[in-house]
């Protein structure tokens, strides 16, 4: 006798992604195997419910293609990316800018705390002097360049313009 091409027990018409379990009674994905709740086993294998999945999904492959046999719900395409720092500054949030002048500063302190290891008197003095100079450097890049480039000030003063 010959085998069966489609799965059984399969209604394509039926686009839900879910089922009750017949155990517990809550909602779990239509095509795996066991209840995800109870354990459930929902099919007699799960090469069955990947087959009974693949003939379903392709009963309308436009709308189905894109689901896992594991959704609970078809994915929504979002039209548009959020724009999370206009988002944030609607709702009055500030949002720092990012910068890589902190890990200069860390290097620096890295150098200075190593200055406090008792070496010679020589090796303590170039670490300190290493140090000093690599976290100054972080500072004033980070307070002065960055934020002068960040944050532009002006050109004209504000009583300079013409009335």
């Amino acid at each position: 006798m010959a085998k069966a091409k489609k799965p059984r027990y399969v209604d394509v018409s039926n686009s839900s992604m879910v089922v009750d379990c017949p155990r517990c009674g809550l909602r779990t994905a239509r095509f795996l195997d066991h209840c995800r709740n109870c354990g459930y086993k929902l099919w007699p294998s799960s090469v069955m419910a990947s087959a009974a999945f693949k003939a379903w999904q392709a009963g309308d492959p436009e709308r189905r293609g894109v689901v896992s046999r594991y959704d609970l719900e078809p994915p929504v395409e979002e039209e548009a990316p959020v724009d999370y720092e206009a988002r944030a500054h609607a709702l009055g949030i500030h949002i720092f800018p990012s910068s890589n002048w902190p890990f200069v500063i860390c290097l620096g302190a890295l150098f200075l705390g190593l200055a406090a290891i008792p070496f010679g008197s020589e090796v303590r003095i170039a670490l300190a002097v290493v140090g000093g100079v690599i976290f100054l450097v972080g500072v004033v890049g980070w307070v002065v360049i960055e934020d002068v480039s960040m944050f532009p000030s002006d050109a004209t003063s504000p009583g300079a313009g013409p009335h």
